[in-house]
């Protein structure tokens, strides 16, 4: 008797639990059939919050990188934070990471610019660089020997990463937010010049050659839907081919690419360059006249081949004689008219312009770039007086 009572108020407990589970059931059932009738038009499902393309828009349009810059302010943007100075190993790269200051301070010392009239960007936070790059390569930059491997600095290997983070990579996060805000800006008053940027062979997945992430391709994408442009044009004259964008844009029929670098140096990027809309090559020894002509070409096939809302112009001064790294002879005088042939190019079209500087490896650089920046606002291609800026 004791073992049929046992088996009976098993069997009871059994039951019982069978028909929780079978109710419990059945009101979560119920619970998501009403979800799904009642929730909001504004709501998406689990699977669209989830989608890339629906996280990239949320980044985009909850970012805090685009803001209003008024008009006492001209278009052109430098923080003091682009600079670096890392305890002097900076200067084992050949690269004068004091250039962007240097570039200011001619400027306002020449009577071109007020140190009141220039924009200060934003950081760019995770979530902009989230945009273009992917999660695994940002948690990447938080071992110090890859950034060590980026900038081609190899002492920085050895230092803890908050240190690194704070003297390398939050620079180049501010130089980001320069070249973001940069094409607002030119989109609202036909140019703008990041006194920095330009980190053209930074994909999505990897940094190199001093380029941590990749400013021009988060430009675009954010011009894309911020902006509600859809052409734009890369003008790449920064003597190393321009890898990273091309390895993030090249194959985004939006996107038209015009590059113009010496083969025989770094990147050796062939798979990159078969996304290149129009390659010029020019070899080292490339002299300012024939330079200059190949230039006036390659723009008159530019303007036959697409029409852009949008020019970012990578204007790098390591084409200079005497660049230890560019191996072209191209005079200072050379860079003045290359940059004036491309605003002009832009400006005739009535196409907003970008400018980043970009590369270059001599101290002569920023006397160079400030020189040009003038030679730009004498020939009334830019403005650079508050009172005749127009928005």
């Amino acid at each position: 008797m004791k073992d049929a009572r046992v088996v009976s108020s098993w069997t009871d407990l059994t039951r019982d639990s069978a028909v929780y589970l079978l109710f419990t059931f059945a009101a979560i059932k119920v619970s998501q059939f009403l979800y799904r009738c009642f929730k909001s038009p504004e709501t998406s499902s689990f699977s669209m919050e989830t989608h890339p393309e629906a996280l990239r828009r949320d980044r985009i349009l909850s970012s805090k990188l685009y803001f209003e810059v008024p008009k006492s302010k001209v278009s052109i943007i430098y923080s003091s934070a682009y600079d670096i100075s890392f305890m002097g190993i900076e200067k084992l790269h050949p690269f004068d990471s004091t250039k962007w200051r240097r570039v200011c301070k001619f400027l306002v010392s020449d009577g071109f610019l007020e140190e009141k009239s220039i924009v200060e960007p934003l950081e760019a936070s995770n979530s902009d660089l989230l945009v273009v790059h992917s999660l695994n390569y940002l948690n990447s930059l938080k071992s110090s020997a890859t950034v060590a491997r980026i900038t081609e600095v190899p002492p920085v290997a050895i230092f803890p990463n908050f240190l690194v983070q704070q003297k390398v990579l939050y620079p180049f996060r501010k130089q980001v937010g320069g070249t973001i805000l940069a094409a607002k800006l030119a989109i609202e008053r036909g140019w703008a010049i990041n006194i920095g940027g330009g980190f053209h062979h930074c994909t999505a997945e990897r940094g190199g050659g001093f380029c941590a992430f990749a400013d021009i391709s988060l430009s675009i994408q954010f011009a894309f839907l911020r902006l509600r442009i859809s052409r734009v044009m890369i003008i790449d004259l920064d003597v190393h081919q321009g890898n990273g964008h091309e390895t993030d844009l090249g194959d985004d029929s939006r996107v038209y690419i015009l590059d113009m670098y010496n083969p025989e140096i770094y990147p050796f990027d062939y798979r990159a360059r078969s996304f290149i809309d129009q390659k010029v090559e020019v070899v080292s020894g490339t002299t300012t006249d024939e330079y200059l002509r190949k230039l006036d070409e390659a723009l008159d096939v530019a303007s036959r081949s697409f029409q852009p809302e949008l020019v970012v112009y990578n204007a790098g001064t390591d084409i200079l004689d005497g660049d230890p790294l560019g191996l072209l002879k191209i005079s200072p005088d050379g860079i003045t008219s290359r940059d004036e042939k491309v605003f002009r190019f832009a400006m005739e079209r009535e196409i907003p312009v970008v400018m980043l500087t970009s590369g270059g490896y001599m101290k002569s650089s920023a006397r160079v770039i400030a020189d040009s920046i003038e030679n730009l606002s004498r020939k009334g291609l830019i403005q650079m007086r508050p009172d005749s800026v127009s928005t």
